[in-house]
């Protein structure tokens, strides 16, 4: 068994990625009879009081992707992810887009390729991760105008993608699943693959 902080991955009953949930969330949604059906491996059993008719103890064995009843037709094609400069990082792997060197969040910053000033948008594709030093001169140009050159085009995550951004230390048989949900163009499918 794994830490209890360790996220559990809720899908629909069709299997389309919606969020992270901690142990307890899972326990309510077995105990409501809401899991369908579960995927992965084992990664709790949590255990429940002893009931005083038959003397058993409830047990509840959580997977690391759980499926429930009913399906979300909310997320479709056109799913746009609320854009936040954590996920966004992730995105970029921690690497600033301007001089290709990795840095810890707390070094980095969201730039706009084409800046708020000259009527540039805050959407994920005109949003990239930069080092604050490299923003700094930047400043409010393009980076054409200031004679720097962007490292990759940005890009906006599919929702699977999203999922994936927002998970915490994501296990093997998580990120197989979700992979299998990304485009088959996706940047960030490729960089995976890479690394």
């Amino acid at each position: 068994m794994v830490s209890l902080q360790q996220q559990v991955l809720r899908t629909d009953a069709s299997g389309m990625p919606l969020e992270w949930i901690d142990y307890q969330q899972a326990v309510r949604l077995y105990h409501g009879e809401q899991v369908a059906y579960t995927c992965g491996t084992p990664l709790y059993r949590v255990r429940g009081g002893i009931n005083s008719r038959t003397g058993r103890q409830s047990v509840v064995d959580v997977n690391s992707i759980i499926a429930t009843h009913g399906t979300n037709r909310s997320i479709h094609k056109d799913y746009v992810p609320p854009l936040n400069n954590a996920t966004l990082f992730r995105r970029d792997a921690h690497v600033c887009l301007y001089c290709g060197n990795a840095f810890p969040a707390s070094d980095l910053s969201r730039d706009h390729v084409t800046p708020l000033s000259q009527r540039g948008k805050d959407t994920w594709t005109n949003a990239v991760t930069a080092c604050k030093r490299c923003n700094n001169h930047k400043a409010g140009r393009t980076p054409e105008q200031a004679g720097m050159q962007l490292l990759a085009i940005p890009f906006r995550p599919t929702h699977a993608e999203y999922i994936y951004l927002k998970g915490r230390r994501v296990l093997a048989d998580q990120m197989e699943f979700l992979q299998a949900h990304f485009p088959r163009s996706s940047p960030l499918r490729e960089r995976l693959r890479r690394s």
